[in-house]
């Protein structure tokens, strides 16, 4: 997806990751995505009735046949990304996600 990345550096600043290997680049699932050639407006529809529920009808179309959708939902996790369809999921769908993936990460780092 060719999304701007608007992660807030501050927001996470009091969590701890673990340091990535040498040349890994976090965001290099987005070139094999199924929507990186699409309109980016389709994932990112305004409201939730009317036209905007078949377009979010359609960006989970296309994000059902994605090879690194799981990725992407984890990039939406990790970042938390607020508005649009990322992985397959709403922004709906994804607060409960992101709350147990939230809690998974803190037990592991426990």
């Amino acid at each position: 997806m060719t999304i701007a990345d608007s992660r807030d550096p501050a927001a996470g600043a009091d969590r701890q990751h673990p340091v990535p290997a040498v040349g890994y680049d976090r965001d290099s699932w987005r070139e094999s995505a199924a929507c990186r050639h699409a309109d980016t407006e389709l994932f990112f529809p305004i409201g939730k009735s009317g036209l905007a529920t078949d377009e979010i009808q359609q960006a989970k179309a296309v994000c059902a046949g994605c090879p690194v959708r799981k990725d992407c939902l984890e990039f939406a996790l990790d970042t938390s990304q607020e508005y649009g369809i990322w992985g397959g999921y709403d922004e709906d769908e994804r607060r409960p996600l992101r709350r147990q993936w939230r809690r998974s990460r803190t037990a592991r780092l426990s």
